[in-house]
């Protein structure tokens, strides 16, 4: 009996540990979110950002829920913290990049955890986030501010031409501008991901494992 309740209770530690692991993860993410900064040569409203960086950690370490619970409270404590520019269109759609770029791998990760199950999860995954990306910009991201700033899509797709004369339809915006974007965006993400996890994994194991 003794022995059950001892378990129970450093299993409830590890859960407390693990929470406050996701908590801190979730803030950091925050504050990497904003410190974003637009791309030379991109379209005027891509923003450039490392915060699913966290939330890939805290996926690959603990789990999809835990990276996907990061990237809730990202975006959560990234309003808070700075507000809303866009009536809350960009803050959908990065919640929605995040959880979908982070998932494929915590999962091919979760499977075999091993460096090339890692980096096959990162590429299945930047991928898998590139194309989610041109779907929602296409159907959901460019329609809305051309609601919001009630500008036609045709005027928005004139201001990216000033800085990519390559841009001259929605075609040539995904193309050109979109894709291109976030194949840099989330292959540094990964990249970055891919050289640190390994190596804080080991420092990591002690204080939230147990």
């Amino acid at each position: 009996m003794e022995q059950i309740t001892q378990t129970k209770k450093k299993k409830s530690a590890l859960n407390v540990r693990a929470m406050v692991f996701v908590a801190l993860l979730g803030a950091l993410a925050a504050v990497l979110m904003s410190l974003n900064f637009p791309l030379p040569f991109m379209p005027f409203f891509l923003k450039f950002d490392v915060s699913d960086i966290p939330a890939l950690f805290a996926s690959f370490y603990l789990g999809p829920v835990s990276g996907v619970i990061v990237c809730v409270l990202k975006v959560g404590l990234e309003l808070l913290m700075t507000g809303t520019e866009t009536a809350f269109v960009g803050e959908l759609t990065n919640l929605i990049a995040c959880i979908m770029f982070i998932l494929p791998a915590s999962i091919i990760y979760r499977v075999k955890k091993t460096k090339k199950s890692a980096l096959i999860g990162l590429i299945v995954s930047t991928a898998f986030a590139c194309i989610v990306c041109i779907f929602l910009n296409a159907f959901i991201s460019i329609p809305m501010y051309s609601s919001l700033y009630g500008a036609p899509i045709e005027a928005i797709i004139s201001m990216c031409a000033k800085t990519m004369p390559a841009i001259n339809n929605i075609y040539t915006l995904l193309a050109f501008g979109i894709m291109p974007f976030n194949l840099i965006k989330y292959g540094i993400t990964a990249l970055l991901t891919f050289l640190l996890y390994k190596k804080l994994e080991k420092l990591l194991e002690k204080p939230i494992r147990g």
